[in-house]
C-alpha cells in the first residue's frame, strides 16, 4: 500500500526537478512548446515541462573567436598568409537560435570568406600600413551580414601577414634603396645651402676687402696650427700685379743708355 504512493512522489519530484532550470546573468533560454518558438527566458530560475516544451541555451558574454590562416592574393599579384581574431556576441538569441543552424560555426565561415575578400582588393603595402582600415572594413562587412542572426561583431583584428622568403628579401631591398635615395637627396640639399650661403659669403667680401683680409688670416692661423709637412701660401691677385708691374719696369730700357758702337 506504501509503495503505491511512494511510486507517484517520486515521479513527480523527478518531473520537478528535470523542469527547474536556473540560467546565470550571462546567460539565456530560447523555449520552444511542442517545436514552436515560444519566448525566450532567463536569467533565474526557469521551468521547463519535460516532453513538451524545449529549451536552448544562449551565451550573451563576448565570444573571442581566431579566424585561420588564409592564402590571399593582393591586388599587386603577391601572396600572402593572413589571420585574424574576431570578437562578437549574441544581440538577439530568438534569431541566433531560429534563423541559423550554427550561429558560431557560420560566423567563423564567413569571416574567413569577408577576410578574403576584403584583403583581395588591396595592395601589399596597403595590407602592412593601413591595417586599422583594413580591420573596420572587415568589422563593417560582417556586422551588416551578421545582424539578421542577431549578432554583433564587435571588432576584428588581423593578426599576422606572413610572406615567403623572396617577399621578404625583396621587401628588404626596396627598404635599402629607400634609405640611400632620402640620405642622396638630403646630402644633396645640404649642398645646396652651403652653396647659397658660400655665395653669400662672398658678395659680402667683395663688397668689403678688410672682411677678405681677416678670412685670409684666419686661414693662415688655421694652416699653422695642423701638423703638416707642406704648407701653400694663397697670395691675393692684386699683389701678383705688383710683381708684373715691377718686373715691366726693371725690363724697360732707359733713355739715357746708348748701344755699343762695337
Amino acid at each position: 500500500m506504501l509503495l503505491s504512493y511512494l511510486v507517484p512522489v517520486v515521479l513527480v519530484v523527478i518531473l520537478i526537478a528535470a523542469s527547474i532550470r536556473i540560467l546565470p546573468e550571462y546567460k539565456r533560454g530560447v523555449v520552444f512548446f511542442l517545436g514552436r518558438y515560444q519566448t525566450v527566458k532567463g536569467p533565474g530560475l526557469v521551468i521547463v515541462i519535460p516532453a513538451i516544451q524545449k529549451m536552448q541555451v544562449v551565451d550573451l558574454r563576448v565570444i573571442t573567436m581566431d579566424v585561420p590562416e588564409q592564402d590571399v592574393i593582393s591586388q599587386d599579384n603577391v601572396t600572402v598568409k593572413v589571420n585574424a581574431v574576431l570578437y562578437f556576441r549574441v544581440i538577439d538569441p530568438e534569431k541566433a537560435i531560429i534563423q541559423v543552424e550554427n550561429f558560431s560555426q557560420a560566423t567563423s565561415q564567413l569571416a574567413q570568406t569577408t577576410l578574403r575578400s576584403v584583403l583581395g582588393k588591396h595592395d601589399l603595402d596597403e595590407m602592412l600600413s593601413e591595417r586599422d582600415k583594413l580591420n573596420d572594413d572587415i568589422q563593417e562587412i560582417l556586422d551588416s551580414q551578421t545582424d539578421s542572426w542577431g549578432i554583433k561583431v564587435a571588432n576584428v583584428e588581423i593578426k599576422h601577414v606572413d610572406l615567403d622568403e623572396s617577399m621578404i628579401r625583396a621587401i628588404a631591398r626596396q627598404a635599402e634603396a629607400e634609405r640611400e635615395r632620402r640620405a642622396k637627396v638630403i646630402h644633396a640639399e645640404g649642398e645646396l645651402q652651403a652653396s647659397k650661403k658660400l655665395v653669400e659669403a662672398a658678395n659680402v667680401m667683395q663688397e668689403n676687402s678688410a672682411a677678405l683680409q681677416l678670412r685670409y688670416l684666419q686661414t693662415m692661423s688655421d694652416m699653422s696650427n695642423k701638423n703638416a709637412s707642406t704648407i701653400v701660401f694663397p697670395l691675393p691677385m692684386d699683389i701678383m700685379e705688383a710683381f708684373k708691374d715691377m718686373k715691366a719696369k726693371h725690363m724697360a730700357p732707359t733713355p739715357d743708355k746708348k748701344p755699343d758702337d762695337g
